[in-house]
């Protein structure tokens, strides 16, 4: 048997109820199947970036999350949509991540996927993470998409996830992700 890769994963969404922590609930859930373990990053204490306060040094949240990061296999980016693009807690934490010295990000295998809402489930955030992340060296997985569209009918009140297609097609993210990341992994 072999060791399961390790995936970071991180959410977009700090709120406990909400369809994108539940979607990494259910990623974490799926993993071993897909030869994953999935550990989810808590980016809540991540201060806001200030250069002054880079000049002194990585706060220790940050230099927590740049540990988790290194270490991973790959990462799996949950996000929510806010105003067509990604929560400003989100971004913040990959600015402060990517900052010198030997950002971690660089040459990580990626996937992404998102709850909404709405009927287009994340697609303009999706497509700003990407673009975000491009210039970091980070290899996204182009397919499956997983655009999680009206999450609230998918979902159950205890933010259980009861639609079996939205499943099936978290569980195929995840192998194609195993497939990327072992791809992409040094040899």
């Amino acid at each position: 048997m072999t060791t399961p890769l390790k995936i970071l994963g991180l959410c977009g969404s700090l709120r406990q109820g909400s369809f994108n922590q539940a979607a990494l609930r259910v990623a974490q859930e799926l993993a071993p199947a897909a030869g994953l373990s999935i550990e989810s990053a808590d980016i809540a204490d991540v201060p806001l970036y200030n250069e002054d306060v880079y000049a002194q040094g990585f706060p220790p949240p940050v230099e927590r999350l740049r540990e988790q990061i290194r270490a991973a296999d790959g990462l799996l980016f949950v996000t929510p949509e806010y105003n067509y693009s990604i929560p400003g807690v989100l971004k913040n934490a990959i600015d402060w991540v990517s900052r010198p010295p030997e950002q971690p990000f660089a040459g990580k295998p990626a996937a992404v996927m998102g709850a909404s809402p709405s009927t287009l489930g994340t697609a303009r955030a999706q497509y700003h993470l990407r673009q975000s992340l491009v210039c970091l060296d980070v290899h996204f997985l182009n397919a499956p998409e997983v655009m999680i569209a009206s999450a609230h009918t998918r979902f159950d009140a205890q933010c259980r996830l009861t639609d079996e297609p939205t499943r099936e097609i978290i569980g195929k993210l995840l192998e194609a992700l195993a497939a990327w990341t072992q791809r992409l992994k040094p040899a």
